[in-house]
């Protein structure tokens, strides 16, 4: 089946989106057999050449004839020079001026902005020719790579929908989010990157999955299980599982900052730090707990002020630019409160019975804060 005449081509004068064709099916192959393509996306299994020209030259043009999807190749330079197929960007309309957005990106366009570029010429010709008012946006919770192209251009993320989107049979936990013709195409708030950080003992890095078998550790040690009482208990793989995945979330929402706090030969797992509840400019939360295998060596003081210190660095030095960092220990818990001490933070105050135990008791929180200005002087020179 041919595209219509009227399918337009639209450049930036870098990126060139235009119908496809034939010469498209060998790159498409390429892209639907990629690891990454099977993973988050729809694409057959097994995928052929027959079934990219399925999609490519029958599906897509029929979608254009009946004005029930609005397809593109994108097409960009390599680096010789040579236009290359980099990916398909698409919108499908939903009526009432509502279209839901969508993008795959072979593998040699990904990390180039190429995909960028694309979907902002696909929304500016949404929004003008068709006259869009909204665009939604939706991929598999962990396509973290989807999610912050999404927010690059201005989507809000407004959480997760729960075993909503289908994929060869199962139905996948899924986060959507909207743009309006009349947002500005950036950012709405941060995504805070989680620089690897290097200390005297300890190494600051982001979780990863490899964690899991000690996070589960960590989480079921019984000193750790009575003063956190509001984690799982038993505390199970999947447990781990999602908590990994939430402190990418968290930064990617800019609500926390979250490193695993690991013995810098082994790169082995002793502990968490958080930075969390993060307003931009002004204040966070400090949250910490240990593995057994980190306790009694001064590890979770070290991790702690290396957090403290990433909390004051200024944005634009890649830290988080804040002026206060709060931190609460149940009264009892003698171990954590000389970890929040040593790093020179000031008692504030008392939550009368604010935090229950493991064993069901109620017990005092001591409120402990610390200023930007404080940190500075207490590490000048």
């Amino acid at each position: 089946m041919r595209f219509p005449e009227d399918v337009p081509v639209l450049t930036d004068g870098v990126v060139t989106l235009r119908a496809h064709h034939e010469g498209d099916l060998p790159a498409l192959l390429e892209q639907a057999i990629d690891p990454v393509s099977v993973e988050w996306t729809t694409v057959p299994v097994p995928s052929s050449l027959e079934t990219s020209r399925d999609y490519a030259l029958k599906i897509l043009p029929t979608n254009w004839e009946q004005d029930s999807g609005w397809a593109f190749a994108v097409e960009a330079a390599d680096e010789a020079g040579q236009a290359r197929f980099a990916g398909t960007v698409e919108l499908r309309p939903e009526g009432e001026r509502r279209a839901e957005i969508a993008y795959g990106a072979h593998p040699w366009a990904r990390g180039r902005g190429v995909m960028e570029r694309a979907c902002r010429l696909l929304l500016d010709w949404g929004f003008r020719e068709r006259r869009l008012e909204t665009v939604i946006w939706w991929a598999n919770r962990g396509n973290f790579a989807s999610r912050r192209l999404a927010w690059r251009l201005g989507f809000s993320c407004d959480g997760t929908v729960r075993q909503w989107l289908p994929q060869r049979g199962t139905l996948r936990d899924a986060w959507v989010g909207a743009l309006t013709s009349r947002q500005e195409r950036s950012p709405q708030h941060p995504w805070w990157p989680v620089p690897r950080v290097v200390g005297r003992d300890v190494v600051l890095r982001p979780f990863d999955r490899s964690d899991v078998t000690r996070i589960v550790q960590a989480c079921n040690d019984e000193q750790t299980s009575y003063w956190l009482s509001r984690m799982p208990a038993p505390y199970s793989r999947e447990d781990a599982e999602e908590y990994v995945l939430g402190r990418a979330e968290g930064a990617a929402s800019g609500d926390a900052v979250t490193w695993a706090v690991a013995d810098p030969a082994t790169d082995g797992l002793l502990g968490n730090i958080s930075l969390f509840g993060v307003s931009r400019g002004h204040e966070a939360e400090l949250g910490y707990w240990t593995h057994p295998a980190g306790r009694g060596r001064g590890l979770t003081k070290q991790a702690a002020a290396l957090a403290v210190r990433h909390a004051f660095v200024p944005e634009e030095d890649g830290g988080l630019g804040l002026r206060r960092v709060s931190v609460f220990a149940a009264e009892g818990n003698l171990a954590s409160r000389r970890v929040i001490e040593s790093v020179g933070f000031t008692e504030t105050g008392r939550d009368r019975l604010g935090i229950r135990l493991r064993d069901g008791s109620l017990v005092d929180s001591i409120g402990y804060d610390l200023l930007a200005t404080e940190w500075a002087e207490r590490n000048a020179g």
